[in-house]
């Protein structure tokens, strides 16, 4: 018996030690590619590659250069996480990701110029609601970088813009070409209300929003300072609130079929430091329309019917009064960006009141409008994707060291109550 016990532990042993072993030395896996720069057309011989591993937060994994031929190569030793490989071109950070099973990825890199005559803004919006003495605003801007060759911009004052008098940014985001939205933090520049994002223009379509908020008396006088020539400069408010062009801008009237409580005025083909000022007056509140959208029966995610966008963000139908020519660009004028972009709007009922309102119990700023999306019942999983690749990115500024400590926890602290309130809703619906 004694013979049989100490076999028993002995086997025990040896099935431990093995499995150790098998453990240790399981082969590692090659994750091979190339890195191109897509301004010369040939490979970017000597940039930085990084591959950052990504699991609770991220961990860089590996950090080599491209060969004369461009080509890179690690060994992935956890096969399980979902990797970022990271190259760097003239101070620039490109990105792709490599989910677990990727054996290859390839990366297109841009040669860098400090000023690109060919760029121009899509569209220039600006949405309002108020109540009370606080005025709630959203500046949305889509920037067109067509260089040929294709180039990046980048500088110290890489996009400039300006908010109206009194404003204070509550929060800022921006979303590349293809990739997702980063919390950035425009810089006041020495001129009174202007500022900057240093965040570069790479070739296609860049995107940015401001969140602000500035004291309000019933009215206000809004100067927007175009620095840009714009195919669309627009306003969005509640039909409650009153518009008036108070510069001699040609601005015309649209409406939403979906959102009828908004009204949203226009103007084309805008010059750089062309008056475009106005004045808005009354109170109001844009609603959120899921609901109705939902009831009527909007089509699932991923399909394009009746002239509605399939992205995401998109399915407003054709806009009631709107011109041809402005229809392709309500995706920025009726529904906002991308609905990833949503979340930098809960920072205006999130964030400590100013001082003003410190002492008064009767004030409830509700949230504002987030953006519609193109189907109902996949609405809700489009959120909750939308705020996994959010988190991601978050913790991809805050690794890199692009925002502070207290930015990073606000932010998110928001993102984990949108995510909250997605699941609560995702609950209710399957109840």
């Amino acid at each position: 018996m004694k013979f049989a016990g100490t076999k028993l532990v002995w086997l025990q042993a040896c099935i431990l030690l093995t499995l150790l072993l098998a453990s240790a030395f399981s082969p590692a896996e090659t994750l091979t590619g190339t890195v191109k720069n897509g301004t010369s057309d040939k490979p970017a011989a000597g940039d930085e590659v990084v591959l950052l591993k990504l699991g609770q937060g991220m961990e860089e994994a590996g950090r080599t250069k491209a060969d004369a031929k461009g080509a890179f190569s690690f060994k992935v030793d956890d096969t399980s996480s979902p990797h970022l490989v990271r190259a760097i071109h003239q101070g620039v950070t490109y990105h792709r990701m490599a989910p677990p099973g990727t054996s290859s990825v390839d990366v297109v890199v841009y040669d860098v110029s400090k000023k690109i005559e060919a760029l121009s803004v899509t569209a220039d919006v600006l949405r309002f609601q108020a109540r009370s003495n606080e005025l709630q605003g959203i500046r949305l801007f889509a920037v067109d970088n067509k260089s040929k060759p294709p180039r990046t911009q980048m500088n110290d004052q890489n996009f400039e813009f300006y908010l109206p008098d009194g404003a204070e940014v509550d929060t800022a985001i921006a979303m590349t070409a293809g990739g997702q939205p980063l919390t950035t933090a425009p810089v006041p520049q020495k001129e009174k209300n202007r500022y900057a994002f240093i965040f570069p223009l790479r070739p296609g379509e860049t995107q940015f929003q401001v969140v602000f908020h500035l004291p309000y008396r019933g009215e206000a006088n809004i100067d927007p300072k175009e620095l840009y020539g714009t195919q669309h400069f627009v306003v969005m408010l509640p039909k409650s609130m009153q518009f008036a062009s108070t510069s001699g801008a040609n601005f015309a009237s649209m409406n939403d079929p979906r959102q009828p409580d908004a009204v949203v005025q226009v103007a084309s083909n805008t010059k750089a430091g062309q008056p475009l000022a106005f004045k808005i007056s009354g109170t109001g509140i844009l609603t959120d329309q899921e609901g109705s959208n939902q009831e009527g029966g909007s089509p699932t995610a991923g399909s394009t019917t009746a002239g509605r966008d399939s992205r995401p963000g998109g399915g407003l139908g054709p806009p009631i009064d709107a011109p041809d020519p402005l229809e392709k660009y309500r995706w920025y004028i009726l529904g906002g960006f991308a609905l990833v972009m949503a979340a930098g709007a809960v920072y205006i009922t999130k964030r400590p009141r100013t001082a003003s309102l410190a002492g008064r119990s009767d004030i409830e700023l509700p949230e504002l409008p987030r953006a519609v999306t193109s189907s109902t019942a996949g609405r809700s999983g489009l959120l909750l994707e939308a705020l996994k690749e959010e988190l991601f990115e978050l913790e991809v500024e805050h690794k890199q060291g692009h925002i502070s400590q207290q930015e990073y926890e606000k932010a998110r602290a928001a993102l984990d109550q949108t995510l909250e309130r997605a699941l609560k809703r995702i609950v209710a619906k399957t109840t």
